[in-house]
């Protein structure tokens, strides 16, 4: 399993505390413990809300739920309009160079511009790289005496499978006890959806989305299930249609108590 961490940026200066609970599970209590230990930006339940991002210098990678797994997401974000015009023009010459190895004429009528509609369909397919997990709550993080448990179900997904570079869709569901703080509903689909529109593993996926909001919240538990179908198992290879993969990553209490987990699944079924 790669390195899956969504880790938010302080300045260098910053200083974070502690949770203001003990009792509050995070996500260090995930078994992949390489994760860059990188400070929230996010703070914890009881503080101020505002987020603490006042970048002082560029950091060669943001760690901000953007760049992963690479530098080039953020050149790709940070580019200029013509600098995005250049790399269309680049990924548009080597999609004529696919179809010409393939064995198709690139010239003919129906192919023409096929090389600039692929380059800009994949640019969308693949947008999750554009986006920041700051830019994507925008502040919609709540005080609330709440503490039962939070579900949004049957999250309509999209992505692609980075080992062929072919579709795989599903829903995901997403559930959380609020630690007295709630998020926006529409931000758990917007953090799918950014996830998801990468190039992507579904296991890395299901994770990730936990994680995110796990930092995020700091809640006493997240569980994430994603059900999807792969067509480079449909398609190609052992082509079985009709074949479902399920994975789920749980934290918190949702990982401690059996009840609480048994009641997620119950309720998302």
């Amino acid at each position: 399993m790669e390195n899956t961490s969504t880790r938010e940026l302080l300045p260098s200066n910053a200083k974070t505390g502690p949770a203001s609970s003990a009792s509050t599970t995070t996500a260090m209590d995930s078994p992949a413990s390489t994760r860059p230990q990188t400070p929230s930006i996010f703070p914890p339940p009881g503080a101020p809300l505002k987020l603490a991002l006042e970048a002082t210098a560029p950091h060669p990678v943001d760690l901000n739920g953007l760049s992963w797994p690479s530098i080039g997401a953020e050149q790709r974000r940070s580019e200029s309009a013509e600098e995005r015009e250049t790399r269309l023009a680049k990924m548009s010459g080597a999609v004529r160079t696919l179809l010409e190895c393939i064995g198709e004429d690139a010239d003919r009528e129906g192919l023409l511009k096929t090389p600039e509609r692929y380059a800009k369909a994949l640019m969308f397919l693949t947008k999750g790289y554009d986006e920041s997990m700051n830019d994507l709550i925008n502040g919609a993080l709540f005080d609330e005496d709440h503490e039962e448990m939070v579900i949004v179900r049957d999250i309509d997904v999209f992505s692609l499978c980075e080992h062929h570079l072919v579709p795989f869709c599903g829903k995901v569901s997403i559930g959380y006890i609020p630690n007295r703080r709630v998020l926006g509903l529409s931000k758990l689909a917007r953090i799918a959806e950014m996830f998801s529109r990468r190039l992507q593993l579904q296991e890395r996926l299901t994770k990730q989305i936990a994680v995110a909001l796990d930092e995020i919240l700091q809640p006493q538990g997240v569980a994430v299930l994603v059900e999807a179908s792969h067509q480079c198992m449909v398609m190609r290879g052992v082509q079985k249609p009709g074949s479902k993969t399920i994975t789920s990553f749980m934290l918190g209490r949702f990982r401690t108590d059996p009840k609480t987990r048994e009641e997620f699944l119950s309720l998302v079924k």
